[in-house]
């Protein structure tokens, strides 16, 4: 098994193809099911955000692998795989694992450093263990994502000048309305993940009022509640969007929520002049795109964020965490070596054990006259000397394994001994959520 991880983001998709690849969090189990389904993919975990869609997945081939994940995500997107495959970044083996550490670390989020994809990348594992999906190696793989992700977060600065893709939508904000943002009335829709993100930024921002509305209002009201805000009813929402300056929207809705005449009735009524800046976070798309030319409307969204590319940090400290993130690459590598030979020293040791108690049988039946302690005697004493002779072989095929192309020595010892290894499976070694990250 090796790994593989496929996807696209706001490096190689527009929010246009990134909203059909988007997966809404209902619909992840059933595209975990789907992967692992698939006759190259053994193990599964999706990460579905604003501005990325990946598949980490543990397969027994790359051509195969990458068909059967081009495969589902062409059918759940509705985009032609050929059409797709031009939007898709591909990373196998060491790239996986170095690309997922650099996810982790903020590397190669749209704002560098923003430390939200942490706990995005914990839901999709939470996903994958809840749907069984995720197996020893993408168990490993994610517990150690997490981690590193801590580490660079935690041993460098990288986080000081990109908080979040919040933070620089709100700088994008400042320059339409011409100054800051304290004391101009606001708006969140959707109190989700994003959402909650967007209320906290924006109250540390000090804009106020603050406004908070959702399809669900027990979620507004709890969230208004804990910030110190007003939950405002859903079916409010033109009269809210004509007293407001800021309007945050990062609802999970398929369809857009402010639509061309919701927005055109709501700017009617503003007054004063001031022009509506409306912030769009969502994947797919809450604004409509054809309100886009609305006069005394600026809308911000994720694919002008992506062409601002702001707050980047100091290269001092993107180059301190590019090298947490080498080290660990190459400890992470170590370990998948160490895992490849495991099942094969084991199988070399049951078939030593299973020739020794072949070999006694045959003595025991030639020599009936032994008596139990003289049976054990002997028994023990071919044991040992089996555990003897191996010891120092396997304790060196081990070491061997783990150092780079040490991949060479699970595979020699199966041809020499004519080992049958079974193929570990997504049910094997299922640590608990979090283990180490």
């Amino acid at each position: 098994m090796n790994l593989l991880s496929i996807g696209a983001s706001y490096r190689t998709a527009d929010v246009a193809v990134l909203e059909r690849l988007s997966i809404p969090e209902a619909e992840v189990p059933e595209i975990l099911q789907k992967l692992v389904a698939q006759p190259y993919v053994s193990e599964a975990v999706v990460v579905s955000t604003c501005n990325r869609v990946e598949v980490y997945a543990a397969v027994s081939g790359f051509h195969g692998g990458l068909g059967d994940i081009c495969n589902v995500l062409s059918q759940h997107s509705g985009i032609p795989a050929n059409e797709l495959a031009g939007h898709l970044y591909v990373h196998y083996g060491e790239a996986a694992v170095q690309h997922s550490f650099r996810v982790s670390s903020g590397l190669d989020s749209m704002v560098v450093g923003e430390a939200q994809i942490l706990g995005q990348l914990r839901d999709a594992y939470h996903s994958a263990t809840e749907s069984d999906s995720a197996g020893r190696l993408l168990h490993e793989l994610m517990q150690q994502t997490l981690r590193v992700g801590k580490r660079a977060h935690a041993e460098t600065g990288i986080d000081k000048a990109g908080q979040s893709v919040v933070t620089a939508a709100l700088e994008v904000a400042a320059e339409h309305l011409g100054g800051p943002l304290a004391g101009r009335p606001a708006l969140v829709i959707g109190a989700g993940a994003m959402g909650s993100l967007s209320v906290a930024t924006l109250t540390r921002t000090g804009v106020g009022p603050l406004r908070i509305t959702n399809r669900s209002a027990d979620r507004a009201d709890r969230l208004a509640e804990a910030y110190g805000a007003v939950a405002v009813p859903f079916e409010q929402l033109v009269d809210q969007l004509s007293e407001v300056d800021i309007v945050v929207s990062a609802t999970a809705s398929t369809s857009p929520v402010l639509t061309r005449p919701l927005l055109a009735t709501a700017l009617t009524a503003r007054t004063g002049g001031t022009p509506l800046v409306v912030l769009d976070l969502a994947v797919p798309r809450d604004v409509a795109p054809d309100a886009a030319d609305l006069p005394g409307l600026a809308v911000v969204d994720i694919d002008r964020l992506a062409a601002s590319r702001r707050a980047a940090p100091a290269a001092a400290e993107t180059a301190a965490v590019e090298q947490i993130v080498t080290g660990e690459v190459d400890n992470f590598l170590s370990w998948m070596r160490g895992a490849e030979i495991a099942p094969t020293v084991a199988a070399l040791r049951t078939r030593a054990e299973e020739t020794v108690s072949a070999e006694m049988r045959k003595l025991l039946s030639r020599r009936p006259e032994f008596t139990e302690e003289q049976r054990a005697d002997v028994s023990r004493t071919l044991h040992r000397v089996v555990q003897q002779i191996l010891h120092q072989p396997t304790v060196r095929v081990r070491q061997l394994a783990a150092e780079p192309g040490g991949d060479q020595y699970a595979a020699l010892l199966r041809e020499l001994f004519d080992l049958d290894v079974p193929m570990a499976t997504h049910a094997d070694a299922v640590p608990e959520i979090g283990g180490r990250a």
